[in-house]
């Protein structure tokens, strides 16, 4: 064996193994992340006159497989450290080089964007030396986590439970979630009136101006004024005053970056950042061809560059021309600048690596989830290279005695990117009118609104809005995300982000005691500060010195002044559910009763930032268990929720609607009615415990299923009414 190529994933040596195969002179082997790092249980930096040195240590784990290349590299003449081209790819690479006793200022490091035949070879011809300034700032990042993470987050186990962790930018963020919820709670709803006016033909108006006032959504603001409007549009004669035409172009999108990824496959796809950046990384270090070959299918996924290689965009340019015709590139070549001042843009953004694997072409070769992904970056990059979009837009002004109205169309004249892009909106409602036509109000009415607090923030807008404020970097979002769901700072309500009872109390500690750490504008200085590191711009020590003396200053006043949240006194009752003490304890909203046995047992005696001195009580039973039913408080609505919570955790409203006459066909209990956002449904009155649920009712007769003899319900199918089963789900006419 003459050359020894290490990386620091198996997926990655399999596929560059792959293209080398027939050169019996190349090894390749993969380190399985990092060889060397900080100390698991210790804090592993030592400050001594002012200077920060890291105590990296090898673990048990990883020392046999530093046996084993080491072997390999006592054999080889050449080594090579092709691990990941990014601050944490280079810092494998150069922790590699010294657990094997090289030097790192002479040692072949060679990077690429995407793993391909093609860019392997390129980049064993172009070798380089390790960057160390890429190094260090990878390691001030880890040496700064390491001191927020080692210092505060014991002392936050001390003051308020154990368990519970801080982050130089995971605790912003939390901060961030924090900040929309209390707009949330704090919201004030204000009263408006919309007018609803249409005209034959169903043309649907806007009123934009009443007696010369500009009317926006809040203008109506009563009762009165809607009544005013209504009554003086109902008798008013409307006639087209003018009409408006012109085109409008519509520019694509760039292609992906790490960012936009996750946001775009969050809301289209579902995926969580975390399950998207695990996708993208098998995508990235290879997959099985429909050949029997295995390469890479798209480029390095942790970017922050929009930045595209001339030979991919000429040929996605030729395979446009060839599939659509030469109109839908008549813009030539698209280059696209991130906006970020940091961007790497010597990197690429994420495209396919091979321009003629079409998704349908590697359809069978993919998982679902692969294969949607795959699908949504190929299509992306096609786009980003794709011609502008041409819509016709149609503005038509409504003229009255004392108002006036706009009417809205729009139509698509060339599709361009949109080949490749989703166009969810109508696009082809234009009206056929003339000015000086005369039209009817055919329909009138006036709905009373209210303004909504904002929406809580989605795993994309937090990604999103974490960007938009140089907080994180590429390889960070999915982890801060990640980590602020295990440890139960938030939870997701139907994709959206709600911090916990916990998550308020940590962060209100933090903003009193250490403001700099939840500072939205420190924080990304502090990512700043970084980039200078890596482009050898500042001291990475003074980085280190600049921030570890004030803030282990503020460590020690924190321990003196945080009162601690640990401290309780005894109330003389046990508690219902698991029978230990209950005691009085210190939160946010001042003193509450609770169970001694938390964090095992949740049980507290408080409800709405009020505090409850005895829990009130149902005369029902719990349907599930048996148990007594407590009468509980959410945003003002009040239920019944079992006393055995969460070993049972049925609920029911306070006044339930029972079905008569008719049965659960699962286990025979009664059946209840309730309201979804659109129409009604039925389900078990033991649900969840029963997990029967339906949009339509069984038949009071119990007619039985003549394919599996259970029980059948009555729905509206094809403009008749059927049978259909709820266990098989057979269909026959009644």
């Amino acid at each position: 064996m003459k050359n020894l190529i290490i990386v620091e994933s198996p997926t990655k040596a399999k596929t560059i193994s792959n293209f080398l195969s027939s050169a019996k002179d190349y090894k390749v082997i993969a380190t399985k992340g990092h060889i060397r790092d900080l100390p698991e249980k210790r804090f592993g930096i030592r400050v001594k006159d002012n200077e920060f040195t890291p105590l990296y240590t090898i673990s048990e784990e990883n020392k046999k497989k530093l046996d084993e290349i080491i072997q390999l590299a006592k054999k080889a003449n050449k080594i090579y450290l092709a691990t990941d081209e990014d601050r944490e790819g280079e810092a494998i690479g150069f922790h590699t080089a010294v657990a094997l006793k090289l030097d790192p200022n002479n040692i072949s490091r060679i990077s690429f964007h995407e793993i391909t035949r093609s860019a392997i070879i390129k980049a064993l011809e172009q070798p380089r030396n390790i960057d160390m300034n890429l190094v260090n700032a990878q390691q001030t990042r880890r040496m700064l986590d390491r001191i927020v993470g080692y210092k505060l987050s014991p002392l936050l186990g001390k003051k308020i439970q154990k368990g519970l962790s801080a982050g130089r930018v995971q605790s912003v963020a939390l901060k961030i979630v924090i900040d929309r919820e209390r707009e949330i709670i704090n919201f004030i709803p204000v009263e408006y009136w919309k007018i609803n006016t249409q005209f034959e033909d169903k043309l649907d108006a806007h009123i934009y101006e009443f007696r010369s006032e500009k009317l926006d959504k809040l203008s109506v603001k009563n009762i009165e004024q809607a009544t005013e409007i209504e009554k003086s549009l109902s008798i008013d004669n409307f006639i087209v005053n003018d009409i408006e035409t012109k085109e409008r172009k519509v520019t694509p999108p760039p292609p992906f970056m790490t960012s936009t990824l996750q946001q775009v496959a969050s809301t289209k796809l579902g995926f969580s950042p975390k399950k998207t950046m695990l996708l993208a990384q098998t995508l990235y270090e290879g997959v099985e061809l429909p050949d029997g070959q295995k390469s890479g299918l798209i480029t390095y996924m942790r970017t922050d560059s929009l930045n595209l290689s001339e030979e991919a965009t000429s040929q996605a340019i030729e395979k446009i021309k060839l599939d659509f015709g030469n109109e839908y590139v008549k813009d030539g070549i698209r280059k696209y600048i991130s906006k970020s001042k940091e961007a790497q843009e010597a990197h690429e953004a994420i495209r396919p690596t091979i321009i003629d694997l079409t998704p349908a072409k590697l359809k069978k070769s993919l998982t679902t989830d692969l294969y949607k992904l795959y699908n949504l970056i190929y299509n992306r990059f096609f786009a980003s290279q794709t011609a502008d979009a041409v819509f016709y837009h149609q503005n038509i002004e409504v003229s009255g005695a004392e108002s006036r109205l706009k009417i809205h169309g729009r139509r698509l004249l060339f599709k361009g990117f949109y080949q490749f892009a989703d166009l969810d909106e109508d696009i082809s409602i234009i009206h056929n009118l003339n000015i000086g036509q005369k039209l009817n109000l055919t329909h009138l009415s006036k709905d009373q609104k209210f303004t909504e607090p904002p929406n809580r923030y989605s795993e994309a807008g937090l990604i999103k809005r974490l960007e938009s404020l140089g907080i994180g970097r590429p390889s960070t979002y999915a982890s801060i995300l990640s980590t602020l769901s295990s440890r139960k700072y938030i939870n997701l309500e139907n994709k959206q982000m709600k911090p916990s009872e916990l998550a308020f109390v940590i962060t209100e500690i933090l903003e009193k005691n250490f403001p700099e750490i939840v500072d939205e504008t420190f924080t990304a200085n502090m990512e700043d500060n970084l980039d200078l590191i890596a482009r050898n711009n500042v001291d990475w020590q003074n980085i280190l010195r600049d921030f570890y003396f004030p803030f282990m200053t503020q460590i020690d006043k924190g321990n003196i002044n945080i009162e601690s949240l640990k401290k309780t006194e005894p109330v003389g009752r046990d508690c219902p559910q698991c029978n230990s003490p209950l005691v009085k304890r210190k939160g946010r909203y001042g003193e509450f009763i609770a169970c001694s046995g938390f964090p095992k047992c949740r049980y507290i005696e408080k409800e709405n930032g009020e505090k409850v001195d005895e829990v009130k009580i149902s005369e029902e039973k719990c349907v599930v268990c048996g148990k007594e039913m407590h009468i509980k408080n959410n945003k003002g609505v009040e239920f019944l929720a079992c006393s055995g919570y969460p070993t049972c955790r049925y609920t029911k409203p306070i006044n339930e609607k029972y079905i008569e006459e008719v049965k659960c066909p699962k286990c025979q209990n009664k059946i209840v009615e309730r309201k979804g956002k659109k129409n009604s449904y039925f389900r078990c009155e033991t649900y969840p415990a029963c997990n029967f649920s339906s949009s339509f009712l069984p038949t009071k007769t119990n007619h039985k299923c003549s394919a599996c003899g259970k029980i059948v319900g009555e729905k509206k199918f094809k403009k008749e009414i059927i049978y259909e089963c709820f266990s098989c789900k057979h269909r026959e006419k009644i």
